[in-house]
């Protein structure tokens, strides 16, 4: 059973700025220092933030769900500012799915501000098929406000 959530956050940096932050690893750090309720740990297994780079994000235990999982970076399109992660080991994978994948799109939208262009696609074997209502798009829009907050931040004391 297919399925796809989609979400757009207007965040207010050019998509310049805010590329630099999703399409590597900074957007790891900042999720892990910005959302403490939801993450505890992301460790770098492997990579330098290019393509085939491996995380392994740690979830706050009061969560009460998987305690986390493994997650690649599948592509990274600099020209047209796409990141795709999978999840490769545990979380998802554990209950059913076949395939859990991100993609952060990011789109210009003037000079001082973009679109972030979250979309989960999965896969999910039919007798798990319950499960795929665990699916949220929450998170992404949570990281797209930290993304913002974070971004909007900096400028004020760059201008101070």
């Amino acid at each position: 059973m297919l399925g796809q959530l989609s979400h757009e956050a207007a965040i207010q940096a050019s998509a310049t700025v805010v590329w630099q932050l999703y399409g590597g690893l900074e957007l790891a750090r900042l999720v892990e220092n910005r959302l403490p309720n939801l993450i505890k740990k992301i460790e770098v297994v492997e990579g330098d933030g290019g393509e085939g780079t491996v995380l392994n994000i740690i979830f706050q235990p009061s969560l009460g769900g998987a305690p986390g999982y493994k997650e690649k970076f599948t592509k990274i399109d600099n020209e047209n500012r796409i990141k795709e992660t999978e999840v490769v080991e545990g979380g998802f994978l554990d209950i059913g799915f076949t395939l859990y994948r991100v993609r952060l799109k990011i789109v210009e939208n003037g000079d001082d501000s973009c679109i972030v262009e979250s979309t989960i696609e999965y896969d999910i074997k039919e007798e798990d098929a319950a499960n795929a209502s665990l699916v949220s798009i929450q998170p992404l829009i949570d990281i797209a406000q930290a993304a913002n907050d974070h971004l909007l931040h900096n400028k004020q004391h760059k201008n101070v």
